[in-house]
C-alpha cells in the first residue's frame, strides 16, 4: 500500500494523550505527534524527583473496573508482588490468573499495594471511608453517634427530592449530621466554595454508589473475611477498593515507560511545545500553530486529540469560536493544587500514639489549618525513597493561583506547611531536614462559573469531525487516570470503525458503570 501515512496531533503528554499516542501506534497506521508544553512526562500523573526522593503529585492508585485498561496497564508493566499469591481478573464473566512472582526481575514492575486512609478529625484517626466500628463510635462520642444515625433515618424518610447542588447530593446519602461532620470542610477546602455553591454533577462522579448502605455490606464481608483478591474490585465501590496496583517509582514510572514504547514505535514526542493556534474550516481541523525552543511552527494532521484546557483550545481557534462559546469556555474555572514535600526523620505523632502511621493518604479535617491532604510516600512504595530511616511526605493543598497561598515564595510555603504540621501534633520542627514545593495549576476541573453551559461548547467542537476531547483537562471533566484513558482509547475506537459522534466518549465515568461495561 502506497502513499502518505495519516497523522494525528496530539496536544499534552498526560495519561490520555499518550494513551491516545500507543493506540494509534498499536492498532491503526496512524502515525502520532505528541505536543507537551512541558519538559516532563505524565500530566498530574507524572513523579517528581527531588534529589532522589520521589513525589506522587496527588496520589495514583492503579485499579479500574475496566478490564480494557487493567490489561492495558500490565502489558505495560507486569505485576510483582512482595509474597507469591494469586490475583484474578475478571474478564465479562470468565476470569484470567495473573502471573505474579516475588523473584520477578526488572526496575519496570508493578506493585500490589495495601490501601490505607484515614480521617484526622478531633485530634484522632477515623477510617476512610468511614467504618461503623466500636473505635469510630468511641472516638465521635455518644450525643453526636446518636445524631449522626438519627440524622441519616431522617433522611431516608424525608429525601431531598431534587438535589440542586452537591450539599443535597452528599446530604442525601449520609444525613445531614454526617455530612456536617466528615465531608463539609474538606470539600469546601477543595473547592474554595460553599458545597452549596457546587453542582451535584461532580458528586455523580466522584463519589457515586458510595452511601451508608455500601459502607455497612463492605463491613460486613470484611467481618465475614472474605476479603477481595481480585485488583479489577468490580462489586466494589472506588472509595472501598482495598488493594491496588503501583509501579515501583510511582506513576510517572509507568508513563516515562509509555513514552519510550510510543518512540520505539515510531511516534514523536515534543516537549516545552505548546499549542497557541488551531485552523478549522466548517467541519475539519486542518493544522495546528505551536511554539517550541525553535519558534513557531504549523503542524498538519488528519486527526487531532486534545487534553489541553477546554478554556486555552477555544481560544486557540482560527476562525474564532462564536462569541458565547467564548464566554462559557472563558468563565470555565479550575482549582489549583500545591505539593509541598518534607523529608523527616520521624513523624512525632507515632511516638505520641505509640502506633505507626501506615496510611497512604490522611484527610485533613481541621479547620484551624489549611491543609486538606496528607501523604506518605514511603507507604506508597518504599522504592520512592532512597533511605529507609527517612520520612518523605507531601502536604497537598487546594488553592487559585491569584491566592494568597499560591503567591508565597518557596520558603515561605515550606516554613507555613511545617507550622501547620507542628501545630496539629503530627511533626516536631527539628526534625525537617528539607523540603521543595510543587506547584501544579488547573489540577482540577472545576463545578461551578459557566459548567452548566458547557453543552455550546460540546456542541461547538463536534462539529470538527476529526477532533477529539479526551482527558480530565480536554474535557472539563473530573476524571480519574482510568476514565481518561479509556476516553482515548474510545476515540481511536471511533477512528478504526468511522463512528461520527462522540456520545460515547462523554458517558464514560458518567453512569454507574462504565461504558464499555454496560449491558
Amino acid at each position: 500500500m502506497s502513499g502518505k501515512k495519516k497523522t494525528a496531533i496530539i496536544t499534552g503528554a498526560g495519561p490520555a494523550g499518550l494513551t491516545a499516542a500507543l493506540e494509534l501506534l498499536r492498532r491503526t497506521d496512524i502515525i502520532p505527534i505528541v505536543l507537551e508544553a512541558s519538559n516532563e512526562t505524565g500530566g498530574i500523573s507524572r513523579t517528581v524527583n527531588y534529589k532522589g526522593y520521589r513525589m506522587d503529585i496527588g496520589g495514583h492508585r492503579f485499579f479500574s473496573k475496566s478490564d480494557r485498561v487493567m490489561n492495558w496497564w500490565m502489558d505495560i508493566m507486569p505485576v510483582q508482588a512482595s509474597h507469591d499469591e494469586h490475583i484474578t481478573i475478571n474478564y465479562h464473566g470468565s476470569s484470567r490468573d495473573v502471573e505474579i512472582s516475588a523473584h520477578a526481575d526488572g526496575e519496570n514492575v508493578m506493585l500490589i499495594r495495601n490501601r490505607v486512609s484515614r480521617i484526622y478529625y478531633l485530634r484522632k484517626f477515623f477510617s476512610y471511608p468511614i467504618k461503623l466500628s466500636l473505635e469510630t463510635l468511641t472516638n465521635l462520642g455518644a450525643w453526636r453517634t446518636i445524631k449522626i444515625i438519627t440524622s441519616y433515618l431522617n433522611i431516608r424518610l424525608f429525601p431531598i427530592k431534587n438535589e440542586q447542588n452537591l450539599e443535597d447530593y452528599i446530604i442525601n446519602r449520609f444525613g445531614k449530621e454526617l455530612y456536617n461532620t466528615f465531608f463539609k470542610d474538606y470539600t469546601e477546602k477543595v473547592w474554595g466554595l460553599p458545597c452549596n455553591q457546587i453542582s451535584a454533577e461532580w458528586g455523580a462522579q466522584r463519589i457515586k454508589g458510595v452511601s451508608i448502605y455500601q459502607a455497612v455490606k463492605h463491613a460486613m464481608k470484611q467481618v465475614a473475611g472474605k476479603k477481595d483478591r481480585h485488583i479489577g474490585q468490580k462489586d466494589t465501590e472506588t472509595s472501598l477498593i482495598e488493594r491496588f496496583m503501583y509501579p515501583k517509582y510511582g506513576p510517572g514510572h509507568l508513563w516515562e515507560t509509555v513514552a519510550q514504547e510510543i518512540l520505539k514505535k515510531g511516534g514523536q514526542i515534543m516537549y516545552n511545545t505548546c499549542v497557541c493556534g488551531v485552523n478549522t474550516t466548517a467541519d475539519q481541523v486542518l493544522s495546528v500553530i505551536a511554539k517550541g525552543k525553535d519558534g513557531e511552527m504549523e503542524l498538519s494532521g488528519d486527526y487531532f486529540f486534545s487534553t489541553m484546557p477546554v478554556k486555552d483550545l477555544v481560544n486557540a481557534f482560527n476562525p474564532p469560536a462564536p462569541t458565547e462559546v467564548q464566554e462559557v469556555a472563558n468563565g470555565l474555572q479550575y482549582r489549583d493544587f500545591i505539593t509541598v514535600g518534607l523529608l523527616l526523620n520521624k513523624l512525632s505523632i507515632e511516638e505520641r500514639t505509640g502506633k505507626k502511621i501506615d496510611d497512604n493518604w490522611i484527610y485533613i479535617q481541621d479547620n484551624s489549618v489549611k491543609l486538606g491532604r496528607l501523604q506518605i510516600f514511603n507507604n506508597w512504595s518504599p522504592f520512592l525513597v532512597p533511605d529507609e530511616n527517612k520520612i518523605w511526605i507531601g502536604l497537598e493543598y487546594f488553592c487559585n493561583e491569584t491566592d494568597e497561598l499560591w503567591l508565597k515564595t518557596e520558603e515561605e510555603m515550606k516554613k507555613f506547611a511545617t507550622s501547620e504540621l507542628v501545630s496539629i501534633g503530627f511533626i516536631n520542627e527539628e526534625d525537617v531536614i528539607d523540603g521543595t514545593v510543587i506547584r501544579v495549576p488547573k489540577t482540577y476541573p472545576a463545578y461551578f462559573g459557566t459548567y452548566e453551559q458547557f453543552g455550546l461548547i460540546r456542541n461547538y467542537t463536534e462539529r470538527f469531525e476529526n477532533l477529539f476531547l479526551v482527558g480530565r483537562n480536554g474535557m472539563h471533566k473530573y476524571n480519574n487516570q482510568d476514565h481518561s484513558m479509556l476516553t482515548a482509547m474510545t476515540a481511536v475506537d471511533n477512528i478504526i470503525s468511522g463512528r461520527k459522534d462522540k456520545d460515547n466518549l462523554w458517558e464514560i465515568n458518567t453512569e454507574m458503570e462504565y461504558h464499555e461495561e454496560k449491558k
